[in-house]
């Protein structure tokens, strides 16, 4: 019989290297039997109506799809709740990342009940902000600054990206959204035969500049997608030594339970309550709606 993906052997093996223990075949039947099971439940359990942060990001896997092995991606949004609790809101899976696809998630997510998001942090993919803006029409878009400056260094050489990522970091440190633009503005003067750096942050400016809204404790937690790239840098750890899955329901199942165990390890976000404070004041309505009242 096949199990997530793989023969009961090839799940006894991994057990075995991963974990330095034997199972028994019959064992190991009847838990991926009902590990099918609590994957759906779990992709389909109804999401509290309010997650201030989300952070949504796509992880790249090998698998087989209509009889060839193709990179596929595997869609992941992580949300805090108004307790500062962390959790995965699902994992799904297409050909590869775009606006499109990333829609028919943000659709899932309110059909199963998340009715609002303050702010949802992306990676700058063309057309997601306005994806997400066409289910959630409230929610602020925050590029993540990291991926911003990855983009910006891609256009220059070695030798001359550890001086340029500190003049990019008097951009994105600065105190406003006006001190920002100063910054940009001087950048552009410093490095005449570098525009096409300052050009990456022109053109992603108005979702770079909500965080400038917020105090030092909220840029910390929203200035980056690195809550979901260290999940998916975990994941990579279960998938590495795989040459690819037979189908996208064995890679959505074996990740899932990666994630069971890579989560037990979640806290309670840093400075969560002094974030809940500014939340509670600035959208005091909506804040409602994540209190039940």
């Amino acid at each position: 019989m096949y199990a997530l993906g793989m023969t009961v052997r090839d799940i006894q093996g991994h057990l075995h290297d991963m974990y330095g223990v034997d199972v028994s075949p019959s064992l190991i039947s009847e838990v991926t039997e009902s590990i099918q099971e609590e994957v759906k439940l779990w992709q389909d359990r109804p999401l509290e109506a309010l997650y201030p942060i989300v952070y949504l990001d796509a992880l790249m896997v090998k698998m087989r799809y209509e009889g060839k092995v193709e990179n596929r991606a595997i869609y992941t949004a992580i949300g805090i709740n108004v307790e500062g609790q962390k959790s995965v809101l699902g994992l799904w899976a297409s050909t590869n990342e775009g606006a499109k696809h990333w829609m028919t998630v943000l659709t899932n997510l309110k059909n199963r009940g998340m009715k609002d998001a303050f702010i949802v942090c992306t990676d700058g993919l063309k057309g997601f902000p306005e994806a997400i803006e066409a289910i959630f029409p409230s929610t602020l878009v925050q590029t993540c600054i990291v991926h911003l400056i990855r983009a910006s260094l891609a256009f220059v050489n070695w030798k001359e990206r550890k001086a340029m990522a500190a003049d990019l970091k008097l951009i994105y440190r600065a105190a406003s959204a006006e001190m920002a633009e100063l910054a940009l503005a001087a950048f552009r003067e410093k490095y005449p035969k570098h525009q096409a750096v300052a050009d990456v942050w022109q053109r992603n400016w108005q979702r770079v500049i909500p965080f400038f809204d917020f105090p030092e404790e909220i840029r910390k937690i929203i200035y980056t997608t690195n809550a979901v790239e260290s999940l998916h840098m975990s994941l990579r750890k279960v998938t590495r030594n795989r040459g690819s899955f037979p189908n996208q329901d064995a890679a959505i199942k074996l990740l899932y339970l990666a994630l069971q165990n890579v989560s037990k390890k979640w806290h309670t976000v840093q400075n969560w309550r002094e974030a809940l404070s500014q939340f509670s004041i600035r959208w005091p309505e909506r804040m409602r709606l994540g209190l039940g009242s």
